[in-house]
């Protein structure tokens, strides 16, 4: 860990830095911090009621605690600086939708930021970094592939020959090229140090950790590179890096960039598909004029004989289990980068998602979209699986199952489709593909995807009975919002739709066939302005439990889908997670029990307190010290030079998600200087000092100080690094909608 003495004040020997201080709390039970002593009163959590007993009227008014201000942290008044709450910095649509028009990661204009209205009148989208650069980050002489991983006297044969405009030379390129080794980290490279070779090769920034001078027979002195395995590995896949999985290979990409790969079962589903629209629409235009004009019932017949089956049927699904001792880490735009997913791995997240993707760059075989399939090998061992009696899925083998999966988004079916096959043929580490039907940002929106499904439920059913068949093996889920407008919710039919199949549909193809179904309890329009609605995910919840009776009425035997195809509980019903909010074990198992859901997804609880998967695992609040929490971040760092190399660009990459990922964590107050339990997401810190220094920085929303977080153990930043913080940026004032 990097030396933290500087920022240690004689506080901390007061401080509780050093270990964690554990607070047991009931789900039912609002808690009162009084020095060493915790008060708990019954009652619902979520009331937050200030106490009044009878040692708190004894109090004089100097150690009288504060009334509780709704929206405000109560940190205890020996803390506070200032009682007004922080200005709210931080748009958390970056939680779940935010969107970069400039991917430096992937090296490309992301397309995802792209397109929509032109022109001097056109509307700034809210939620997207659009006027966001971090600058760029690289070598001052680039040092060509031919060189980078040989000994100096042994350079591969450069395949441009002397059309080769990089640098060839070693000892000019370690002198002039590139900025000095680090000393962080005690001037080791960790990807040597856990691997036993360094994928960056000579352009690592702690190469001499793991390179020295040789004289050899005929006194002239080699550099060389010292790793333990064939130096080729390396060379051959710039992707491949140790530890890291779901690589798809450049031939791979460049076939779907060129068209050259055949989609053996989407194509014809799709033909199939197109031509069962048809029908349809002519059978409902007809129907509507069936009543002044009855000469077209046996127009009408002869449409309906027109039906066919699907030209494939869904492939058996392999099993999924979602439940109590499963806490999800949901899929986040940016910030759910492997670095980050693998540190909630570490913290007890027993499911995991991938960024979202686009399906359209996925089908033609865009990098950047690609990369954001690759997972740590941790995600790909079992979840946690302690099912309570009556609750085991037939068929479910814990042993065949994994924590990540991915998620996509699509506005047509024949985009989902051709993205899902490909998916699933060239990603061999995946427990499902989840359907983004919740994306709230206005490029997304607009083209018909993400919240624009919420508003057009048939193409809904027909995307994701459309995954379902092209998927094989894998299980299709979907995540939604309540809606698109405030006050008007959708979900609860939708999520009937997704169950059953619609009244059109359910008789001739039975049931979608969608695994799970994850509700943010919130609406498109709402954004993230208000507290996520658990009554009505706990209504939906009750709407799908009563799902196993309504089936009987709803399906007829002889119609219904073959079981195999469907990944469903014990009880016939799809599992139902829920989403909002939560940021503590009170928060988590409140909602377990209460709103009935399966398990709870977590998006920024999980940011800006990652070891709440911790807390949940040990039914009991953990005051994290500031030194531990250091250590998260010394983590992460590590964990992204593994993921993005150590050299300039790799330090540039894991130093920007870094200081994105810090933008939240500064949010965290400690348990143990707050005068009430349990803590709120939405609630905003007041000015206040921390225990220590360090607690005291890493509370600061000045991203000056973010900047100096990462260069304890980044070094210094590149002189050409850019970092704008989000409230900086224009596109982030979000804009009035409805």
């Amino acid at each position: 860990m990097a030396d933290i003495e500087p920022f240690e004040g004689s506080k901390a020997a007061d401080s509780m830095d050093g270990s964690e201080k554990p607070f047991k709390h009931d789900a039912n039970s609002d808690t009162h911090i009084e020095g060493s002593h915790i008060v708990e009163v019954d009652g619902p959590a979520s009331k937050r009621q200030k106490l009044d007993h009878e040692e708190a009227k004894q109090e004089t008014p100097q150690t009288q605690p504060i009334e509780r201000v709704r929206g405000v942290a109560p940190v205890k008044p020996e803390y506070l600086l200032s009682s007004e709450a922080q200005s709210k910095v931080v748009d958390d649509d970056a939680a779940e939708a935010s969107i970069a028009t400039e991917d430096s990661v992937n090296g490309k204009s992301d397309p995802r930021g792209g397109g929509g209205k032109k022109g001097k009148n056109r509307k700034k989208q809210g939620g997207q970094n659009q006027n966001r650069n971090y600058g760029h980050f690289e070598d001052a002489l680039r040092l060509c592939n031919s060189v980078t991983h040989t000994n100096e006297f042994s350079p591969k044969p450069c395949k441009f020959g002397e059309r080769c405009n990089l640098c060839h030379d070693l000892r000019k390129y370690l002198k002039e090229g590139r900025r000095e080794d680090l000393d962080t980290l005690d001037g080791k490279c960790p990807v040597f140090e856990k691997y036993g070779r360094c994928t960056s090769g000579w352009k690592c920034r702690f190469v001499k950790s793991h390179s020295e001078e040789v004289e050899r027979e005929d006194g002239r002195k080699e550099l060389v590179l010292l790793q333990n395995s064939d130096p080729t590995e390396t060379d051959e896949d710039p992707d491949q890096r140790p530890g890291i999985v779901n690589i798809v290979s450049s031939d791979n990409k460049w076939d779907l960039a060129r068209r050259k790969v055949t989609f053996e079962k989407s194509e014809p589903y799709i033909k199939w598909l197109e031509k069962d629209t048809d029908i349809t629409r002519k059978f409902y235009n007809m129907s509507g004029k069936q009543g002044s004009d009855r000469a077209g019932a046996g127009d009408m017949e002869d449409l309906r004989a027109q039906f066919v089956d699907p030209p494939l049927k869904p492939s058996e699904k392999r099993k999924i289990y979602f439940g109590k001792e499963t806490p999800v880490l949901a899929p986040l735009t940016t910030q759910g980068n492997l670095p980050f997913r693998r540190l909630c791995v570490e913290l007890g997240a027993q499911v995991t998602y991938s960024e979202m993707a686009m399906g359209m760059p996925l089908v033609q075989g865009q990098k950047g979209e690609w990369a954001l399939m690759k997972a740590h090998e941790s995600e790909t061992v079992s979840p946690r699986f302690t099912p309570e009696n009556g609750t085991i899925v037939k068929g479910y083998d814990n042993a065949k199952d994994l924590k990540f999966g991915i998620q996509i988004s699509g506005n047509q079916p024949w985009v989902a489709m051709k993205a899902t096959e490909a998916l699933t043929r060239f990603l061999p580490h995946l427990r499902v593909v989840d359907l983004n039907c919740g994306c709230p940002i206005d490029l997304v929106y607009q083209s018909g995807a993400g919240s624009g499904l919420l508003d057009t439920p048939s193409k809904l059913e027909k995307i994701i009975r459309g995954m379902n068949v092209v998927s094989g093996e894998v299980p299709i889920t979907a995540k939604l919002r309540t809606g698109v407008r405030d006050g008007k919710p959708t979900a609860d039919r939708l999520i009937e739709r997704l169950a059953f199949g619609g009244t059109d549909t359910r008789e001739r193809l039975g049931a979608p066939g969608c695994a799970a179904i994850t509700l943010h309890g919130r609406s498109r329009q709402q954004r993230y302005t208000k507290s996520a609605n658990w009554t009505y995910i706990a209504e939906c919840a009750a709407l799908i439990k009563s799902y196993k009776d309504k089936k009987d009425e709803l399906t007829d035997t002889a119609m219904e889908p073959d079981e195999s195809t469907q990944a469903n509980t014990s009880d016939e019903r799809v599992y139902f997670i829920g989403n909002g909010d939560c940021y503590s074990h009170v928060d988590y198992f409140d909602h377990i029990d209460n709103a009935g859901v399966d398990s709870v997804m977590i998006a920024r609880g999980a940011m800006v307190k990652p070891w709440v998967f911790e807390e949940i695992e040990k039914g009991q609040y953990l005051d994290k010290s500031a030194s531990e929490r250091l250590g998260y971040i010394e983590k992460f760092v590590r964990y992204g030079l593994e993921a993005w190399g150590s050299d300039e660009l790799g330090l540039g990459f894991t130093r920007r998600f870094l200081l994105e990922w810090l933008s939240f964590t500064h949010r965290y107050v400690p348990v143990g200087i707050l005068e009430h339990l349990p803590p709120s997401l939405n609630d905003r810190p007041p000015r206040y000092k921390g225990r220590n220094d360090l607690e005291s920085l890493l509370a600061s929303d000045n991203y000056k100080d973010w900047i100096k977080i990462s260069e304890m153990f980044l070094g210094p930043a590149h002189p050409s690094f850019k970092f704008q913080p989000k409230h900086k940026s224009n596109s982030y004032e979000i804009e009035a909608e409805g």
